[in-house]
């Protein structure tokens, strides 16, 4: 096999090894930021289709850039239409992340877009970069489902069915949306209250008991640490617009900033 920037189902496969994958949310619309993230050691990239900046047509430069570092993309489609879900499968995507989703009968049948027939109904058809444009029609006969399948657990409904979401085959990663959830409980954004600390481990423990992954969203390393400390295994470190803004805020606070002066040498 020549060299390729598809992921072949090996993300899904650490994952189910139980590896810690950390990783970032690429938001800008852009496929130059998309390999910066790539570069800086992500162990994979999700383009945000849902509240990031780009369509569709961000996602094949995407793979291309980060496939060049070995990093494998995933994204967050805008709904769980199966066009949609097939349709950035076709571009080369190593998994999909499924935002909104109303309890696990909706996820069962979301999921279902990943896996060919008769695993499950995406479309079927070679001449994309999934099936190097009709030169490997390998993924088409797979046995087992390739891509990586991300839940968000971000209502009260999924919360509600977090075990029958986690208990799911094709269901490899439970990833909390932190401020749509801590919303839903009815307390935005206290992230110490315990109403969304016992969320938090609601979903931890359905992820155990079904050997699959608990996924978070993290502000910045220092959470994201935290977070694999409690048992997530699947975490995104901010997005490329959210590091880059604190980078920036960062070195202007301290540009701004008179340097310290020496009184000692100041009264010599």
């Amino acid at each position: 096999m020549s060299a390729s920037p598809l992921d072949g189902g090996s993300l899904r496969r650490r994952i189910h090894s139980g590896e810690t994958t950390i990783g970032t949310f690429v938001g800008l619309g852009s496929q130059t930021a998309a390999e910066v993230c790539a570069a800086s050691g992500a162990d994979w990239i999700l383009v945000d289709l849902e509240h990031g900046s780009g369509a569709e047509e961000v996602v094949g430069p995407a793979v291309l850039a980060a496939g060049a570092y070995g990093v494998p993309t995933l994204v967050r489609v805008e709904t769980d239409d199966r066009i949609r879900i097939g349709r950035v499968l076709d571009q080369g995507a190593a998994g999909i992340m499924l935002p909104r989703l109303e309890g696990s009968r909706q996820a069962a049948e979301a999921l279902g877009h990943l896996s060919y027939p008769p695993h499950g109904d995406r479309g079927v058809a070679t001449y994309n970069r999934s099936c190097r444009w009709g030169m490997d029609t390998s993924p088409l006969s797979a046995t087992e489902q390739e891509g990586l399948g991300i839940v968000q657990i971000e209502n009260l409904k999924a919360l509600d069915e977090v075990a029958e979401i986690a208990a799911l085959e094709a269901a490899d990663v439970l990833f909390v949306g932190p401020l749509d959830l801590s919303t839903a409980l009815g307390v935005p954004r206290r992230f110490d209250s315990p109403e969304y600390r016992a969320a938090l481990q609601r979903v931890l423990t359905a992820a155990e008991r079904h050997g699959k992954a608990a996924g978070i969203l993290a502000l910045d390393g220092s959470a994201a640490a935290e977070y694999v400390a409690e048992g997530f295994r699947f975490v995104a470190v901010g997005s490329d617009s959210t590091v880059l803004s604190a980078a920036l805020r960062s070195s202007f606070d301290l540009a701004r900033t008179p340097p310290l002066v020496d009184t000692r040498k100041a009264s010599a």
